[in-house]
C-alpha cells in the first residue's frame, strides 16, 4: 500500500502491476498530475493507474487513454421524488412491511456491539443467492478490521427486531460530499420476510436528501459481459440506474502502454463468451452447494 497525496493507493497483479485508489467508487481522484507525480516518484513499479470520474461529471474531462465504465445510481431530489416516482409499487410495499413487521431501523455507531451483529449476520449461512458467501467463517477480529475502513466518512444503519440486529447498511460519502457509495448492505436470511434490506435502502435515500447529496450508488450497475443478475433487479426495483462515467488507464512503463493496447488489463474472462462463464459460475456454485450441504449434514450427526 502506497500514500499519495493523502491518498491510499492498493497495487495489484504481479505481472501487469496496476494501482488504483484504496477508496475507489467512494473517493475520486482531484488532481490527477499530483497523484501521477507521486507515484513515478514512489520507487515501486507500477505498470498502468487507474481512476473514473465522479458523478455527476459523465464526460471526459483529460486527455488519458479511457474507456467507459459505469455505477448503479440513484439521482436523489428529495426523498418524496424517490418514493413516488423512482420506485414501483411493490419497492415501496416492501418498505412498508419492515415497519409494519416492527423493524425499526437506526445510525449506530461504530463498534464492538455493531462488529459483532455484523459478524452474526456474517456466519449466518455459507450460501446465498446460490453462490458462496464471502465472509462466512471470518472472526470477529477480520470483520472489526474489514469494518473499520474509511471511517471518517462512513455511516453505519441497522434494521433492529425486537433489539437485534437482523440488517445493516455501511455509506461511504466522497470528499466532495456530492455522492454517497453503499459499500455493505446485508441482513439475515432468517428475517427476510420482515424484509429490512428494503427498508435500509429507503434510510439511505433519506440519509441523502437531508445532507442534499445528489446520488446514492450501489457498486456498479454491469459488470463486464455480464448484464443482468439478481442483483441487478434489486436495484432497478429500487430506483438504480446505469450511470455511465470516464474511466482512465494512464501507462507508466512500456510494459503499461502495450498491456492497455492490447486490452490485457482486463485479465482472460474478457475474452470468453457470458454464456460460457455462466455454466462455469453455475457449475462453482453447484460444487458449493454440495460441499457446504455435506458439512452441514455431518455436523448434525
Amino acid at each position: 500500500m502506497l500514500k499519495v497525496c493523502d491518498q491510499e493507493i492498493r497495487i495489484r497483479g504481479s505481472l501487469l502491476r496496476i494501482a488504483r485508489l484504496e477508496a475507489e467508487g467512494y473517493h475520486f481522484v482531484e488532481e490527477p498530475e499530483s497523484i501521477l507525480d507521486g507515484l513515478r516518484r514512489s520507487g515501486e513499479r507500477i505498470d498502468l493507474f487507474t481512476f473514473t470520474q465522479k458523478l455527476p461529471e459523465t464526460t471526459p474531462k483529460y486527455e488519458y487513454p479511457m474507456e467507459w465504465d459505469n455505477f448503479a445510481a440513484v439521482p436523489v431530489t428529495s426523498f418524496e421524488h424517490w418514493w413516488n416516482n423512482q420506485i414501483g409499487f411493490k419497492a415501496r410495499n416492501k418498505a412498508k412491511q419492515a415497519e409494519k413487521r416492527g423493524v425499526q431501523i437506526r445510525e449506530i455507531p461504530f463498534g464492538d456491539t455493531l462488529v459483532k451483529g455484523i459478524w452474526e449476520i456474517y456466519n449466518e449461512t455459507p450460501m446465498r443467492q446460490g453462490r458462496r458467501f464471502p465472509h462466512y467463517g471470518k472472526d470477529l477480529e477480520t470483520v472489526y478490521r474489514e469494518e473499520a475502513t474509511f471511517l471518517d466518512w462512513s455511516t453505519f444503519f441497522g434494521a433492529f427486531f425486537d433489539e437485534k440486529l437482523i440488517g445493516f447498511i455501511k455509506l461511504v460519502t466522497n470528499q466532495t460530499g456530492s455522492q454517497v457509495g453503499l459499500m455493505n448492505i446485508l441482513s439475515l436470511v432468517s428475517h427476510r420476510d420482515k424484509v429490512p434490506t428494503n427498508a435500509l435502502i429507503a434510510r439511505a435515500v433519506r440519509f441523502c436528501d437531508e445532507r442534499k447529496i445528489t446520488f446514492l450508488v450501489y457498486s456498479r450497475y454491469a459488470y463486464g459481459n455480464k448484464v443482468h443478475s439478481s442483483i441487478t433487479d434489486f436495484k432497478e426495483r429500487n430506483g438504480f440506474q446505469r450511470m455511465d462515467v470516464p474511466r482512465y488507464y494512464v501507462p507508466l512503463t512500456r510494459i503499461g502502454r502495450s498491456a492497455f493496447r492490447m486490452g490485457l488489463h482486463h485479465g482472460i474472462s474478457r475474452y470468453f463468451p457470458e454464456s460460457l462463464l455462466s455454466k462455469a459460475r453455475k457449475l462453482r456454485n453447484d460444487w458449493y452447494s454440495r460441499k457446504y450441504q455435506g458439512l452441514a449434514e455431518a455436523s448434525k450427526e
